[in-house]
């Protein structure tokens, strides 16, 4: 059975999402595969890139334990089974249908695919209707606030069952056009941040600076944040300071050390004098390593309730509870002092019965970290762990904050 906090949402929306086994991460998800078992095609396999050269994963559908909105859960144990291409033939729902044409049933056109709406009923996943609304759009190109206006407005929906949508009859790869550049000047802001970093690292030094001075700040903070160190480095180098030192205020304090430390020295120190100066202190130090006590790479956005909270509760109110915080995988339980009484994962949330408290389903054996401990105590405590995220305790075991292993990968301790 598979776990989910909504019924419905967009294929635009989960696709980038984390995809993990049980509780490592092994990869993105980058498509669907659908096949067609009755009125509406039914998702069969999750196609899940990996880096580092790994090859795919095609994982079936009955073993996704859980989608959440910021994570999909693969329930599997045998990592090296899943390894295998898309099979030819197979219908991919981003690859072969989203911005795509559609057709009536006399060949003539009637949109371009902006969405598809995913509906699960009864453990199965189906693709129930295709979206070719302003509003759909807009959302992907970041304008939610315009695309909010016309739904309020009462815009008419611009929708169709998937009976009657056909991708055109020519062979049509993942983008429009002959030449990639042409492309993202047309689509840019339609397309994730991790297949935008793919395609950047493709180009020439100048199809790649005119491409990604196209995108607006919030994009290419995180397009640059997925781009590997070498390109990184060459596009800072190409920027103007002040727009270089824009996108890296978009990104957290390790997050903007860890792409600052690939710099050059003299490029870094000009960098940091233009950000933030509530953040470039903690930047620098990070950078220079000088100090590595873990607190540096804290945050005190996560979520703590009470242990009388419900579990349909939380899963209830999950989406105002989880908003504006950095660590929401996990819920920490405190008493009225902040004393840490234990831990439990969203997923368990969601498996649990409503009507059970967190002090029931919480895991009170909690692995912490102290505030005197070291960036590379952390860094061992995750190898040896797997955690997400570890909390902070004080000797009183009051919660002061938590690490998440976003914020610390790709940094490497001081050593001696």
């Amino acid at each position: 059975m598979v776990a989910v906090l909504e019924k419905d949402f967009f294929l635009s929306e989960i696709v980038g999402r984390k995809v993990y086994l049980k509780t490592e991460r092994v990869g993105k998800l980058e498509d669907f595969v659908i096949v067609e078992t009755g009125k509406l095609p039914e998702v069969s396999h999750l196609v899940v890139g990996r880096s580092f050269g790994y090859p795919s994963l095609l994982l079936p559908w009955d073993k996704i334990s859980l989608i959440s909105n910021t994570e999909i859960v693969a329930d599997i144990d045998d990592l090296a089974a899943y390894e295998a291409p898309v099979p030819e033939g197979a219908i991919l729902l981003k690859g072969h249908i989203l911005d795509k044409k559609i057709l009536d049933m006399d060949d003539h056109e009637v949109e371009v695919v902006y969405d598809v709406k995913l509906a699960l009923q009864n453990d199965k996943l189906y693709a129930s209707e295709v979206d070719f609304s302003r509003n759909r759009l807009l959302r992907r190109m970041g304008l939610k606030k315009i695309a909010k206006f016309f739904a309020e407005n009462n815009e008419e929906s611009a929708t169709v069952s998937w009976l009657y949508v056909q991708p055109l009859p020519e062979k049509i790869g993942m983008f429009k056009g002959h030449v990639k550049l042409n492309v993202l000047k047309e689509n840019i802001h339609d397309i994730h941040p991790v297949d935008l970093a793919d395609i950047l690292e493709e180009l020439d030094n100048d199809q790649r600076l005119a491409v990604f001075n196209e995108l607006r700040p919030e994009l290419a903070s995180d397009t640059l944040e997925e781009i590997e160190p070498r390109v990184q480095r060459e596009l800072i180098s190409a920027m103007e300071p002040e727009h270089a030192a824009q996108l890296i205020d978009e990104m957290s304090p390790p997050q903007a050390a860890d792409l600052l430390a690939a710099l050059p020295g003299n490029e870094a120190d000009e960098l940091i004098k233009l950000l933030d100066p509530a953040d470039a202190p903690r930047i620098q130090r990070i950078i220079d390593q000088h100090d590595e006590n873990i607190l540096l790479y804290a945050t005190n956005d996560f979520i703590k309730l009470p242990p009388i909270t419900l579990a349909g509760t939380v899963i209830d109110d999950y989406r105002k509870i989880a908003r504006d915080k950095e660590v929401i995988m996990y819920v920490y339980v405190v008493d009225a002092d902040d004393t840490l009484l234990g831990v439990t994962d969203v997923r368990e949330l969601i498996m649990a019965e409503d009507d059970q408290t967190l002090a029931e389903i919480m895991t009170d054996n909690v692995v912490t970290l102290r505030p005197d401990d070291t960036l590379r105590d952390a860094v061992e405590m995750f190898e040896r762990y797997s955690f997400r995220a570890i909390p902070i305790t004080d000797a009183n075991e009051k919660l002061i904050s938590v690490v998440s292993f976003r914020d610390i990968r790709g940094i490497k301790p001081r050593l001696g």
